[in-house]
């Protein structure tokens, strides 16, 4: 993969359900990769993955310094709430952006697997901290 502009839109991949952990790992390893190259020595901020659901609407993922997962879930993707929630066991936020701790991560993309149409990377996308 080569480096990309800020500005140029990624491509969505259609999803391939996840099996295991292990799977979910690998995933997560590849998609680092590719996102790292995809930014290269660029300081960037709010990069990260959005899944489009089968249902309807997104959810923007990107892990914080801290190591801490912000999600930003658009209006359309909010009946998927109850089950972010179930997963992680995080109540729902007062808003759309979801503040998860780094060790649910897994189990946030192993809850949403059935639900995911596509995934793409994302170079850039303004993460708010949640209140």
């Amino acid at each position: 993969m080569t480096r990309m502009d800020d500005a140029a839109p990624m491509t969505p991949h259609p999803w391939v359900p996840l099996e295991t952990m292990l799977e979910v790992e690998g995933w997560m390893d590849l998609h680092n990769r590719e996102l790292q190259q995809a930014i290269g020595d660029k300081h960037t901020v709010g990069h990260g993955v959005c899944f489009t659901f089968l249902h309807g609407g997104d959810l923007y993922l990107h892990t914080n310094a801290d190591g801490d997962v912000l999600l930003d879930l658009t209006p359309e993707a909010n009946w998927v709430t109850p089950i972010i929630s179930t997963v992680t066991r995080v109540p729902p936020p007062r808003g759309q952006y979801w503040l998860i701790p780094d060790h649910m991560l897994m189990q946030l993309i192993m809850g949403l697997n059935s639900l995911i149409a596509s995934s793409r990377l994302v170079l850039r996308h303004e993460y708010k901290r949640p209140a």
